[in-house]
């Protein structure tokens, strides 16, 4: 069972910063994770997890697909400095992004601050908001 979780989690994590776009391109980047899976064992656990193909070609995570539409839709533009990123939306947008935001459970995101078009999304370092920053964009172009 324990196996079963981490790949899940690395799943999730290669998922979110990369463009997977087929199994095999999944298995490879679980293969980098020290995962040696069967195409059997992807399918099942891309059904499992409940990734969903978009229109793109790229997989996403069931609990990504509802703040993909509302960063897609509703947010302008990001900035980071340090371990902070701001986040500017459409008026009286924060809110509901920020509270997407917290639900997605992203990593190394301590927490969020929203206003009426402003988020200040605070991260564990600059690393980890320049990966955030990354997301975000990558969310806003699919």
């Amino acid at each position: 069972m324990k196996k079963r979780d981490d790949r899940y989690e690395a799943i999730r994590e290669i998922v979110r910063s990369r463009h997977i776009s087929t199994q095999s391109d999944l298995a490879e980047s679980l293969k980098e994770w020290g995962f040696s899976c069967t195409q059997a064992t992807i399918s099942r656990d891309i059904a499992n997890m409940g990734l969903h193909k978009l229109s793109s070609g790229i997989y996403m995570l069931a609990e990504d697909m509802r703040l993909q539409r509302m960063v897609s839709d509703l947010v302008d533009c990001l900035t980071v400095t340090g371990n902070l990123v701001v986040v500017k939306t459409s008026t009286g947008a924060a809110q509901g992004v920020a509270a997407a935001l917290d639900a997605a459970n992203l990593p190394s995101i301590l927490g969020s601050i929203a206003g009426d078009d402003t988020i200040l999304v605070i991260a564990t370092d600059e690393d980890h908001a320049a990966a955030f920053e990354a997301t975000l964009n990558r969310l806003r172009l699919n």
